[in-house]
């Protein structure tokens, strides 16, 4: 039976129903990538979150369907998330790319998409294809990641459809407070990427004491804070027992005062930001290459076929 967590949903601006706590797919390839979205369905994971940048959407596209016929599920039981990579940004470069999107996903629509990044000078378009794409219903709901408070002004003034999610990277060390307060004004949700905060939060000695008390393991003690905090949640593993162990926090719950403790570490200390760029610096030669992750396996997940 699905813990209550997996069954939990809040609902976006537009009145769709996301659920709170989701699936990962980030750096692993398409047969990891394949097997995790398997195992997650089986054990009452209902949103899966990927994109293009991952290279990985064959996997994640077979991992669904072939999670629904071995679960006896329905497309609408799922909410799928994928996300516009930076180097498609533009009105027509992300309809005609997006397309290409649903192939690998073996989907005729996304629950959710994101603008992964906001590129200069081309974001605002790439909204304007998302809204297209919305009015068109190949997608339930849109919104952005990695959008700051100057970002979202920018949305505001077109004046149209404001995001109903932002994804950004929030864990104990990276809080967002000054941005967590913006979006909560424009009624957009918080949604978390690098949800455990690596390993100088997961080895904290405070969230390893509050753990302890708990009974739990300092993974779990953290999505609990992420949880309590109304942030939707989508850690990432490839392995079953840490799949099923990262979902079962819904048995314990953080007191005023451990959620106190676990904010007094905050120090928006992020892992990478959009200026760690080089389409950001202006030059290839400088910052983070901004490149889709290639595996040997993407052919054989784009032919491979779901068993009945």
């Amino acid at each position: 039976m699905a813990n209550n967590i997996l069954q939990e949903t809040t609902k976006l601006s537009n009145g769709v129903s996301m659920p709170v706590f989701g699936l990962g797919v980030w750096k692993s390839n398409n047969a990891q990538a394949a097997e995790s979205v398997q195992v997650a369905i089986k054990n009452g994971y209902r949103l899966i979150d990927t994109a293009k940048q991952y290279g990985n959407e064959a996997g994640v596209g077979y991992g669904i369907q072939q999670a629904l016929v071995d679960n006896r599920l329905n497309r609408k039981d799922l909410f799928v998330t994928t996300k516009i990579f930076n180097g498609d940004q533009g009105y027509l470069s992300t309809l005609h790319n997006f397309d290409e999107q649903l192939k690998r996903l073996r989907l005729t629509y996304v629950d959710l998409l994101l603008i992964h990044w906001p590129v200069e000078g081309k974001y605002l378009d790439t909204w304007t294809a998302l809204e297209k794409l919305y009015k068109e219903g190949k997608v339930r709901a849109i919104g952005v990641s990695n959008f700051d408070q100057d970002n979202l002004a920018d949305l505001e003034k077109l004046h149209r459809l404001m995001p109903q999610v932002n994804q950004m990277e929030f864990n104990p060390l990276v809080q967002e407070e000054h941005l967590f307060n913006k979006m909560n004004g424009l009624g957009i949700a918080m949604e978390a990427w690098s949800p455990l905060g690596g390993g100088e939060a997961l080895n904290d000695p405070t969230i390893k004491a509050i753990a302890d008390k708990h009974g739990k393991t300092t993974a779990q003690t953290i999505l609990r804070f992420d949880y309590q905090m109304g942030v939707i949640t989508i850690p990432k593993s490839a392995h079953e027992e840490r799949i099923i162990a990262n979902a079962a926090i819904d048995d314990f719950a953080l007191s005023e005062d451990e959620m106190a403790q676990i904010k007094a570490m905050n120090k928006e200390q992020h892992s990478i930001w959009h200026q760690d760029f080089a389409w950001h610096k202006g030059s290839e030669d400088t910052g983070v290459k901004d490149e889709v992750s290639t595996w040997d396996d993407t052919d054989e997940y784009l032919k491979k076929e779901v068993t009945y």
